[in-house]
């Protein structure tokens, strides 16, 4: 009995260890090998695409680092997704924030268009008098003696001695001494020195003195001040000859610049505030009291009359002033106002980036929209947007940047293309996509013409050329800037306008074409030895910046260089535009003059010490290098 119990106990205990042994050998081992399938798996499912963050046209299948400027590269989120519109660019919210984008849902409004209008003060012309000799003489004395004296009604302002007053008062003494028998020869003695603006006072006086005066004064006619002195002391002067032009400043015109787009925008009545250059801070109100009928033929401007009360006097003729008009459309309906900023336009086509409500990611879409007039800083849309939508209102740029480089709709490239999938590490060249649109190029040439008219007739010339995408004119500098696709001849800008009869640059316009010009656009014509001696090169550069204050230094630091013509620095498109004689400098030298007044350019960081000692509003966004 004792035997069999011991022999139990150990066939037991050497199958509990056989089973021991069992579960850690295989089942343990069945186990893992299942895991390391499902992961295995899972590793082997879609590839990830890596990119660069600022140079997101860079695609490869494996990290790494960037070939441009050598940051690792990171994995790019990707674009499935069943309810984006594959037309769509997304964006995250980091995104949006870095890009500084803002949206705004689309509403109707009543469209009011503000004119903002120029001009002077000018005297009213029914104020203005000339005080003439009432008979002949010479000038004894000369009491008013120079421009801008004020002078009262009744106020001595000469003496004349006259002979024919002499011989006129003598003539009074004689018919008084036979006024009992021939009276009417006293009364036709006094009436005669009364025609010749005597007082009563003064006929009485010389009757009382009895003697004939050699001298009599010059009494003023009106008040108001002396704005042309036309007489010297000694002068002879003849009777009705005009001595002074005396001007009442009590009420005054302001006398506003119209152009002929905005004619039809203002009517008699209109409302108009306006501010002087003399009194910062303060503003006034009027209204047109009267719109001149006859456009001038050379400025192309006509002008708008407000008729002002002045009597403290504070406006002076020749101050210049600034004015603003709030008109409504004609249309008396609401209509959808959006933002200058929202709308970006090649000068054929404008379009805004709509944001998708489609999905819950942050995307958007390229719409083609129709503008209507512009409203000051807004534009009104005739076609391509319906109230409620949210359009990008700031950042669209950075928007449009975006979908070229992901080869989806943008302002250049309408139909998408392609982007760059990695990088070239054998020199072999990229394939190309032949309907991708290439980025148009920027040029800037001298081009004479006077007038509004010169401005049509120049840009439409310049649009006749195929590959112009846009064109715009500058009076005042005589310059068309001009952006157009890769493969366009600049020479054949340059012929189109004159064709049609303005000098450029580089082309001269036929005489016969030019002498047929209306006579407001006959120009002062180009001379080309003076040209060829002082050619310019054009240049339009990169600046940050922030503020009018931004725009001065840059200007400023610009102009410092020597061979630098002009300089205008477009706070809006961040650009400064660049005239200058490529024989004394360069864009590069230019830039670095800029850089150092403490604003970056495309080329040239401004140095931290420079830039963070600049006043608060000059703090701008610094570029990315």
């Amino acid at each position: 009995m004792k035997v069999n119990r011991k022999h139990i106990i150990i066939l037991v205990a050497t199958l509990a260890m056989g089973i021991l042994l069992g579960w850690l050998f295989f089942g343990g081992s069945k186990s893992d090998s299942g895991n390391d399938q499902h992961d295995h798996t899972s590793e082997i499912g879609a590839e990830t695409t890596y990119t660069c963050s600022m140079h997101p046209q860079i695609r490869q299948n494996e990290p790494g680092d960037c070939p441009i400027c050598g940051m690792d590269l990171i994995p790019l989120e990707s674009d499935d997704n069943d309810d984006l519109d594959p037309m769509a660019i997304r964006m995250s919210k980091t995104a949006m924030q870095l890009a500084s984008v803002s949206t705004e849902i689309v509403g109707k409004t009543m469209p009011v268009k503000t004119l903002r209008l120029n001009g002077k003060v000018q005297p009213d012309e029914r104020q203005i008098s000339t005080q003439s000799a009432h008979f002949s003489g010479r000038i004894e004395k000369l009491l008013v003696k120079f421009t801008g004296q004020f002078v009262s009604k009744g106020q001595v302002i000469a003496h004349i001695y006259s002979p024919e007053l002499v011989t006129a008062q003598e003539e009074l003494l004689e018919a008084l001494e036979s006024k009992e028998t021939q009276p009417q020869l006293l009364d036709a003695a006094k009436e005669k020195l009364k025609k010749w603006k005597l007082s009563e006072n003064q006929i009485e006086q010389i009757i009382q003195s009895g003697i004939a005066q050699d001298e009599f004064p010059l009494i003023a006619d009106i008040s108001g001040y002396i704005t042309d002195r036309k007489v010297n002391l000694g002068d002879y002067v003849r009777k009705g000859q005009s001595l002074y032009e005396i001007t009442d400043l009590s009420r005054v015109w302001i006398l506003l610049d119209v152009y002929e787009s905005d004619i039809n925008w203002i009517t008699k009545g209109s409302k108009v505030n306006y501010t002087v250059q003399s009194y910062p801070g303060e503003s006034f109100n009027g209204s047109i009291s009267f719109i001149d009928p006859i456009v001038d033929p050379k400025s192309r401007v006509s002008k708008a009359r407000l008729e002002v009360s002045n009597k403290d006097y504070k406006l002076k003729p020749e101050m210049f002033v600034s004015a603003n008009i709030e008109v409504n459309l004609p249309s008396s309906s609401n209509a959808i106002v959006v933002p200058k900023s929202a709308v970006m336009w090649t000068g054929k086509r404008s379009v805004v980036y709509v944001k998708s409500t489609s999905s819950e990611q942050v995307s958007f879409v390229m719409r083609k929209v129709t503008l209507g007039p512009a409203l000051g800083n807004s534009y009104v849309i005739e076609e391509g947007l319906e109230e409620g939508e949210e359009i990008a209102v700031n950042g669209t740029f950075s928007i449009d940047a975006a979908a070229q480089l992901a080869g989806k709709p943008s302002m250049m490239s309408p139909e998408g293309g392609a982007v760059m999938t990695g990088h070239d590490h054998g020199g072999s060249k990229m394939e190309e996509n032949p309907t991708q649109e290439v980025p148009a190029k920027h040029l800037s040439i001298k081009v004479a013409g006077s007038c509004g008219m010169c401005k049509d007739r120049i840009e439409k010339a310049a649009l006749s050329v195929s590959g112009v995408t846009s064109a715009n004119w500058d009076e005042k500098s005589q310059t068309l800037h001009l952006d157009y696709n890769q493969g366009v001849q600049t020479d054949d800008i340059h012929k189109a306008i004159a064709g049609v009869g303005h000098d450029t640059e580089k082309v001269k316009a036929p005489d016969n074409v030019y002498d047929k010009l209306p006579e407001c656009c006959l120009y002062e014509r180009f001379d080309y030895k003076q040209v060829e001696k002082t050619k310019m090169e054009h240049a339009m550069v990169k600046v940050a910046g922030s503020c009018g204050m931004c725009k001065d230094r840059i200007e400023k630091a610009a102009l410092s260089v020597d061979g630098v013509i002009s300089a205008n620095w477009d706070e809006e498109s961040q650009v400064v535009h660049l005239d200058f004689n490529p024989q004394k400098t360069n864009s590069d030298e230019i830039q670095k003059a800029i850089a150092k007044a403490g604003h970056d350019t495309e080329k040239y960081k401004a140095p931290d010490s420079v830039y963070n000692k600049l006043p608060e509003c000059c703090l701008y966004k610094r570029l990315a290098y």
